[in-house]
């Protein structure tokens, strides 16, 4: 039993002893890898090492090289532009030689200027001194020729009574060109006192409101995407309103705004209506434009007729053809520098009536040829010609009387007047025009006007300074009171308004107020 139990207890000895030398014999093994591997380890280390310097050297050797070549490529820019500069510099030298030259050519000049104009000045004082002797010769001479006609005439007393008289007679029948003159003057002004008293009557009796009216031709969109279905797909949309409607309309980049442009005022009318319509609707393609296009064709030529009927209400004018009637409507849409026309042919036929009322003429016939005297305004985007021309034609379809033919083709000067409606209508087309407010001019011709009223008044001798003054309805001029007496003060302010009025157009009058000054100054000691 001990020696069976003793052997079991040796196997574990020895196992114990085997697992012992197996692990040192491995940690012998790997201690011997580790250290082979610490060596191949250091060996490679080495090799890159190596390696390593050879590439050092080679980049070393590669940027010396880089360097030299960037060295020369440096000293050969350098080197032209020495070059370049050198050449430059010859080149100013030879231009400053040569400014030099001309400089030494212009002095020869200015020296035999001078030279010619010594010597003109020497002949001048010479014939100066000709001239005084040839004057005193001259008045010797004159004063022998009177003493001996003198002794030749030996006149009696009626003949020098004879000679009194007829140089009495001269001088009164001078006086009396003079008060006739006068007369006529003081006719002109009381005719011309009497025309302003009947136009202000007028005026009084017809107030019209005194503001522009201004057509826009913006069309506000509620956003960036409408503003693409405006547009369509590659502008198809656009192209089709544009062609249907005959305006163009614009698309820039200001937000929630386009605008429609075009000659035509009933086209651009219909161009903006329709395109509210298609921003409400909000179907647009070509196929909608078309048709909504048309619609408002037919509203807008409806409207024109409405508007027409009831301006001729207004007017008391009876008897027109539905075609003048929707011209007189399109009027509505026309302005001219800011006034709207129909208004103002309806003001113009009440200040025609008024005009015509105060000299014992029909006012009826007055209030009409007034009414239409603007029409051809309606047609002269259509028609070639001016408006006087394009209405007088337009009025004789419809057998129009020969009176207010010749007003509409006469209210501006273009043929001669031939009833004295014309002449009514052409004074009241002015009022209208002209009065404050009606008409709005833009600031290029108004500044052009104020400088060619200072420039005209300026033009005469003695004045110092002259300013305009009151929107240039008024021109005040200085003058010197040494050289311009009074009454060549009042010839001088008659012939610079009569200069404005055949050098310049414009409303109304302008006020010419000259202003001589004398200052007396003395001083107490």
């Amino acid at each position: 039993m001990a020696i069976l139990a003793q052997a079991p207890l040796a196997n574990v000895l020895y196992l114990a002893i085997g697992i012992l030398a197996g692990s040192i014999i491995a940690l012998v093994v790997k201690a011997i890898v580790s250290k082979i591997k610490t060596k191949n380890a250091t060996n490679d280390l080495q090799k890159k090492i190596e390696n390593a310097n050879v590439e050092a050297e080679n980049i070393l050797k590669s940027a010396r090289l880089e360097a030299a070549a960037e060295t020369i490529k440096r000293k050969e820019k350098l080197a032209e532009d020495v070059d370049k500069s050198k050449n430059e510099l010859r080149a100013a030298e030879r231009r400053l030689s040569k400014h030099e030259d001309a400089l030494d050519r212009q002095k020869e000049q200015v020296e035999e200027r001078e030279k010619k104009l010594l010597q003109s000045e020497q002949s001048l004082g010479q014939r100066v001194k000709n001239v005084e002797a040839k004057d005193r010769q001259v008045s010797t001479v004159i004063a022998e020729q009177k003493t001996q006609l003198l002794k030749i005439s030996g006149m009696n007393a009626e003949d020098a009574r004879q000679l009194l008289l007829k140089k009495l007679e001269d001088e009164c029948e001078h006086e009396m060109n003079a008060i006739i003159q006068r007369k006529a003057e003081e006719t002109n002004e009381t005719v011309e006192e009497k025309s302003r008293e009947i136009l202000s009557s007028a005026i009084q009796r017809y107030a019209a409101d005194q503001t522009c009216e201004v057509t826009v031709s913006t069309i506000d969109i509620p956003s960036d995407d409408m503003k693409g279905r405006i547009i369509g797909r590659e502008g198809r949309n656009i192209r089709a309103f544009e062609k249907a409607t005959g305006v163009d309309v614009i698309v820039d980049d200001t937000p929630g705004v386009i605008v429609i442009s075009g000659f035509n005022p009933v086209r651009r009318e219909v161009a903006r209506q329709s395109m509210e319509k298609l921003i409400q609707d909000g179907r647009i393609h070509p196929s909608r434009i078309e048709e909504l296009v048309a619609q408002t064709k037919k509203d807008v030529n409806q409207k024109l007729i409405q508007v027409g009927k009831e301006a001729c209400v207004e007017t008391d004018i009876r008897g027109l053809n539905n075609k003048i009637i929707m011209e007189i409507g399109t009027l509505n849409y026309r302005t001219s520098y800011g006034q709207n026309v129909l208004r103002h042919s309806i003001e113009v036929a009440f200040l025609a009536q008024v005009m015509a009322d105060e000299l014992g003429l029909d006012g009826a016939i007055a209030r009409r040829a007034g009414f239409l005297h603007d029409i051809g305004k309606a047609m002269d985007h259509d028609v070639e010609g001016g408006h006087p021309a394009i209405g007088a034609n337009f009025l004789k379809r419809f057998n129009e009387s020969s009176i207010i033919l010749n007003a509409v083709e006469a209210h501006h000067g273009d043929i001669a007047a031939d009833n004295p409606y014309t002449p009514l209508v052409a004074a009241a087309d002015a009022v209208s025009a002209s009065r404050p407010g009606a008409r709005r001019e833009t600031l290029e011709r108004y500044i052009k006007r104020l400088e060619k009223l200072e420039e005209i008044a300026s033009q005469f001798n003695g004045v110092e300074n002259c300013y305009a003054i009151q929107a240039g309805r008024e021109i005040r001029v200085i003058v010197n009171a040494q050289n311009i007496n009074d009454e060549a003060a009042t010839k001088t302010a008659r012939d610079i308004a009569k200069k404005i009025e055949d050098e310049m157009t414009y409303p109304g009058e302008i006020k010419v107020t000259l202003l001589r000054e004398v200052r007396c100054i003395e001083y107490a000691r």
